[in-house]
């Protein structure tokens, strides 16, 4: 009786002290801050002993609070060393009814339960990537081509040095071509080789965050018409030079320095060519080095870079009217020109044309595939054909992450949103630092109904590309879809890059708030200013405050002059409240997107193992 007692006044004096109460929010906030660590670490490729740090530091501090929270409390005259109980203070904490003295220990042990669950589940997350480390690493025939350094005097030559590396990591163009076709050899992609541009990082860590076992590294000086590339090819598991050379040439045989390091490189790692020797497509110097300039304004996509772009295409082609990757380069511009709003659809048929010249000159020149691939999804509404061109990209360029995202996207808008999720997570593994592949994978989650993953994807895609288009768009719909309007207008208006598409979501916003004539004059200046351009995007909105009549009345004339993306709208969540409605599955119908229709299409991407 003694004993039984005694537990009763010591968990009483736990109670009056509140140590129940700090175990309680200790643990939860603990929980918390380990799910804020499992997101940032592969975000901020921070080290993967980060988990165990961070969960080690909460469980080495639990018992730091105990003793803390039975010592001290908080008085008005701020921390004072709690004082004894006075008299009968804990008997009637121990005579109160059971209901008021169970809750304080349950939320201590709910406390200690997620501290606890959270610690393992980070274990977990950083156990298998150092269990894989310890047992093998990367793979010996793997590589990672870093940007080359530009030496020249003229610091406006840069694109030519980048041009010179990119030739080794673009998988679908020049140089990097070659590498690329030695099934044996896993070469990183260009985007993300090239993210650690300027970083003062130890080879051996970039390394470890490619999951490489080699990297290539070089400077490039040009002067005149001469040219001096320096490569050099490290092991670095070892942080030992394998092998280093160097080329002085006349800018007339830079296809040839090219050709030299592919070799050399595919000889170090002792991998074979597998027969024939590779070359590059060769093209007049000036025409080259216009082309490099011309893709690297290309991948700014910005109003004024794409319509340069497009101008040093066209003079590269007016050198060599023959040079198949300017001609595909042009059509990729035109593309994202009429995806931006900045060139008219009708023009689509000018990438088209710039894309069968490049086939015409080099049938084997996957990019222009993947380019014809979209047009025929999403300007000709013909996903038969997208098929056909997508199944020539993938079996030319397997492993290249750009076209296994656009592929991914053609069956995402077959309504195949688990297989396109399984692509775009290969792509995003396979090149984890691309930003345009976290966005098509958030957009995936997005439609999907997954919108926790959904949000998550948009911001890692914004942490490694600020201000990046129509990301706080979809984290905005995804809160609004989750109920939480207030935070979503907020995300619509941090919507930098798309101005449409900030106007629609505050309209949405609005609309759930109850902001009436706000919600008006938004959407008013969405159909004056866009009506004509997107009739689906007043279409959207139209369903979702439901009005189904003037929905489909916008819908209609979405149809009537080919919009471009309607084949699909019938994955766009806002349209959910008019899926009852019978003019829904005609719609679908008319657009080539009933389940019939889109189950009869076949369409299987193998991933490369």
């Amino acid at each position: 009786m003694t004993d039984t007692m005694g537990y009763q006044r010591f968990f009483a004096e736990l109670k009056r002290r509140r140590v129940f109460r700090v175990m309680a929010v200790y643990g939860i906030v603990g929980f918390v801050l380990l799910q804020i660590v499992d997101l940032v670490v592969p975000v901020l490729l921070l080290p993967d002993w980060t988990y165990r740090f961070v969960g080690l530091i909460l469980l080495l501090g639990f018992p730091v609070a105990i003793v803390l929270a039975w010592a001290f409390e908080m008085t008005p005259e701020g921390v004072r060393r709690t004082a004894e109980a006075a008299p009968g203070e804990l008997t009637e904490i121990i005579s109160a009814p059971a209901s008021k003295r169970w809750p304080a220990g349950v939320l201590a042990l709910v406390g200690m339960t997620a501290l606890l669950a959270g610690t393992w589940y980070v274990g977990r997350q950083s156990a298998p990537a150092a269990a894989a480390d310890s047992a093998s690493g990367p793979p010996s025939e793997s590589i990672a081509v870093l940007p080359f350094v530009n030496m020249s005097s003229d610091a406006e030559q840069e694109y030519f040095s980048d041009g010179i590396s990119e030739e080794l990591l673009n998988i679908s163009e020049e140089l990097l071509n070659l590498l690329a076709r030695i099934p044996e050899l896993q070469v990183a992609s260009r985007t993300s080789a090239f993210s650690f541009k300027g970083e003062n990082l130890e080879i051996p860590e970039i390394a470890r965050r490619l999951n490489v076992a080699h990297v290539l590294e070089g400077s490039v000086r040009k002067a005149g018409n001469r040219v001096r590339v320096t490569a050099q090819l490290i092991d670095a598991r070892s942080d030992k030079h394998m092998w280093s050379d160097t080329w002085d040439r006349s800018l007339d045989d830079i296809f040839a320095i090219q050709d030299e390091i592919a070799a050399d490189v595919a000889d170090q790692l002792k991998v074979a060519l597998l027969g024939a020797t590779l070359t590059v497509e060769e093209t007049d110097p000036e025409a080259y080095a216009l082309f490099l300039q011309a893709r690297q304004l290309g991948r700014q996509v910005t109003a004024e870079s794409l319509e340069q772009s497009v101008a040093l295409y066209e003079q590269a082609l007016a050198i060599d009217p023959d040079y198949a990757a300017a001609w595909a380069g042009m059509a990729r511009t035109y593309r994202q020109q009429a995806n931006a709003g900045l060139r008219p659809f009708a023009d689509i048929p000018l990438g088209r044309e710039a894309a069968n010249r490049a086939l015409a000159i080099d049938p084997g020149y996957a990019d222009a595939h993947a380019t014809l691939a979209w047009i025929a999804s999403d300007y000709d509404g013909d996903p038969a054909d997208a098929v056909r061109h997508y199944q020539r990209a993938l079996a030319l360029d397997p492993t290249n992450p750009d076209i296994i995202v656009d592929a991914a996207v053609l069956a995402r808008d077959l309504g195949r949103l688990h297989e396109a999720i399984t692509l775009l997570k290969y792509a995003v593994a396979r090149d984890p630092v691309n930003p345009v592949g976290h966005q098509s994978l958030a957009t995936s989650y997005l439609w999907a109904g997954r919108l926790d993953e959904a949000i998550a994807s948009y911001r890692t895609a914004l942490t490694l590309s600020p201000g990046r288009i129509s990301a706080q768009y979809g984290i905005g719909t995804a809160l609004l879809l989750k109920g939480e309007p207030e935070p979503a207008l907020a995300a619509f208006a941090l919507e930098e890059g798309d101005e449409e598409y900030r106007v629609k979501g505050t309209a949405l916003a609005l609309h759930a708030l109850g902001r009436t004539a706000e919600f008006e004059s938004a959407f008013s200046e969405l159909r004056e200013r866009w009506g004509d351009r997107w009739p689906s995007e007043v279409a959207h909105v139209y369903a979702w405050i439901r009005d189904a009549d003037a929905a489909f009345e916008w819908l209609d004339m979405a149809v009537l002059q080919n919009e471009d993306g309607l084949n699909s709208q019938f994955l766009r969540p806002f349209y959910a409240p008019v899926h009852t409605d019978p003019r829904w599955a005609a719609f679908r119908e008319r657009t080539g997107t009933s389940e019939a229709q889109l189950d009869a299409i076949e369409f299987e991407v193998q991933l490369p193992q």
